[in-house]
């Protein structure tokens, strides 16, 4: 690769440390990319500018990422992609530009604005909910609507000579796809180039979790307090390299990478983005020398002329409280405690005449010490009602309760009783891309901008592989799926993705065989998923596993203590699965 683009991945939420700039900076890369915007941080800068029109931005993005390495992005020529513009890309530019003429330079900084479609609310008011198909909530309860834009208004921005291009909501990985387009100038026709820049940055978007981070075998990382950023460097024909920066921790190893390719993209071989639809099966990962990966095989075909919109609104309010419980039967007597506080708070709502509330969670976690001795477990308890007072009345019940529990009731005190909070619940609908009316300027200046013309279509799915079914009539032993597999999960919206990459080629087959769609459903029963779909990958001896309607309406709406699946994975490893003697070494 004599041509390379040297990408760094610097942020991949917003609240994330803030080191990694000046570690990408000193490793010598062209481009920072920085990802800040969940839906759940976008109804946060939501509310920030509705109390404050200057607000509703990534703030530390000014403060800490850029206010602190300015001097080395400009002395270096290092290019700037963000998404930390969140609710208000103006007031973000403005803040940045305030901090590059403080410190005597003269970057350009481009804003990409259009994806806040609240302005044009009633438009859409007929939208329905892409997996549910239910109505638009009310307009008074919506607090902010965007739509995921595409890589091609941040090209425009760095063509007209910006340094810095700010945006509001777009794909995650459409900043380091338009850094790809601009460097070689890719076609947007070329669908297969499309889809290995979007590879490229859906394995950056995350930071170090491509590189260590959120491992199975994460012991290997190291030190994850000195863990290195990812960097992919892509060459013109769209292969690219995925590594870190010499000197730091954490791995970049197949398995690490795989595990964060694999991660939260539902059916690998339509992961739909703004510019192009990527087929991810047939990917090959290769271990190109130290900390270092070729990464080479996505496959695209055109967009479906549709646009992802996430809308964020008031969904009534929750509240719970965490508390510790130790001794016999500490799971007995946690969730004793736990419904009387409900039972109290239920025959006051009734008193009232108030309605139920809408739900209501209980879980337990933990047991005995390794070391023997009394059980001890944390327990949460949860509840959600559209009426404030109602849920504060179950927090004061649940802690006034405390004195008539059963003994060895215990919780970490000084911040007084929990309170209730809103319900921010997530409504995702597709809009027409050509409905969009992007506008990119530079220093104040508008940029023209002619968007591509994206025609609706449907999507050509290729035929679903699987592997060789295991050869029967061997004798067969119990290993955990640990020891056949890496695995890493996540969620979209309220669904569960889970993928899982064989450890070895050969051990494929009996992990297709031991996670089939009725085996998932039984493990997580107590979860209640709705359906259970699979997807192989043969270019990397994976799989995807996909369960709907699992995470209690997923966010900050589900009453849930993991309500992002984030340990679904390593649930599930510990499955048994059934192994011909002798197959897997032993340790």
């Amino acid at each position: 690769m004599t041509d390379v683009l040297k990408i760094g991945g610097a942020c991949g939420f917003w609240g994330e440390a803030p080191h990694a700039t000046a570690q990408l900076l000193a490793a010598g890369v062209d481009v920072l990319v920085y990802d800040y915007l969940a839906e759940i941080t976008m109804s946060i800068l939501a509310r920030a500018r509705m109390q404050d029109p200057a607000q509703g931005y990534a703030t530390d993005f000014v403060t800490e990422a850029m206010g602190r390495n300015l001097q080395a992005i400009a002395a270096r020529g290092v290019r700037v992609l963000s998404n930390a513009g969140g609710v208000n890309p103006a007031a973000c530019a403005a803040a940045l530009r305030d901090r590059i003429a403080e410190a005597g330079l003269s970057l350009r900084v481009a804003v990409v604005e259009g994806d806040d479609l609240m302005p044009r609310l009633a438009e859409f008011s007929g939208c329905t909910e892409m997996f549910t198909g239910a109505a638009m909530p009310p307009a008074d309860r919506i607090a902010s609507m965007n739509a995921y834009l595409g890589a091609g208004p941040v090209v425009a921005a760095l063509r007209a000579g910006a340094d810095i291009v700010i945006t509001g909501r777009c794909a995650d990985s459409a900043l380091t796809l338009a850094a790809c387009i601009h460097r070689f100038g890719w076609d947007m026709g070329g669908h297969d180039l499309l889809a290995a820049g979007s590879l490229a940055g859906h394995l950056l978007e995350c930071g170090p979790q491509a590189t260590g981070g959120n491992f199975t075998d994460w012991e290997a990382a190291g030190d994850i307090a000195r863990i290195g950023y990812p960097i992919a460097e892509v060459s013109a024909d769209g292969e690219f390299i995925l590594t870190k920066p010499k000197g730091t921790t954490g791995i970049v190893s197949p398995a690490s990478v795989g595990e964060q390719m694999l991660y939260e993209i539902d059916d690998p071989r339509a992961y739909l983005l703004p510019d192009v639809v990527c087929d991810f099966t047939g990917v090959t990962l290769v271990q190109g020398g130290p900390d270092r990966v070729r990464v080479t095989g996505a496959r695209g075909q055109a967009p479906t002329g549709r646009l992802k919109v996430s809308v964020t609104w008031a969904d009534g309010y929750r509240g719970g409280m965490v508390f510790q419980m130790t001794g016999r039967a500490a799971r007995d007597k946690a969730r004793a405690f736990a419904q009387a506080g409900l039972g109290r708070a239920r025959a006051r709502l009734g008193a009232l005449g108030a309605p139920d509330y809408r739900d209501v969670c209980f879980e337990a976690f933990g047991g005995a010490p390794e070391t023997g001795g009394a059980e001890e477990i944390a327990f949460k308890a949860a509840v959600r009602h559209d009426d404030a007072r109602a849920v504060g009345l179950f927090l004061k019940e649940l802690v006034g309760a405390a004195l008539a529990t059963p003994p060895g009731l215990h919780f970490f005190t000084g911040g007084g009783r929990p309170k209730p909070s809103p319900v921010v619940a997530l409504f995702s609908c597709l809009i027409e891309a050509d409905a969009l009316h992007c506008k990119i300027s530079l220093d104040g200046s508008e940029i023209a901008f002619e968007p591509t013309d994206l025609p609706l279509r449907d999507i050509a799915l290729g035929a679903a592989q699987t592997p060789e079914p295991p050869e029967s009539g061997l004798e067969m032993v119990l290993r955990p799926l640990e020891d056949l597999a890496w695995a890493r999960s996540g969620d979209k919206g309220d669904s569960a993705n889970i993928g899982v990459i064989a450890r070895n080629p050969a051990y494929m087959p009996h992990i297709w065989a031991a996670l089939s769609p009725e085996a998932v459903l039984r493990f997580f029963d107590e979860k209640s998923p709705a359906d259970v779909s699979r997807f192989y990958l043969p270019g990397t001896h994976s799989m995807n596993i996909v369960m709907t309607r699992v995470l209690g309406g997923g966010g900050v709406a589900s009453l849930r203590n993991d309500p992002q699946g984030k340990a679904f994975a390593q649930e599930l490893l510990s499955l048994p699965v059934p192994v011909p003697a002798g197959l897997i070494p032993d340790a």
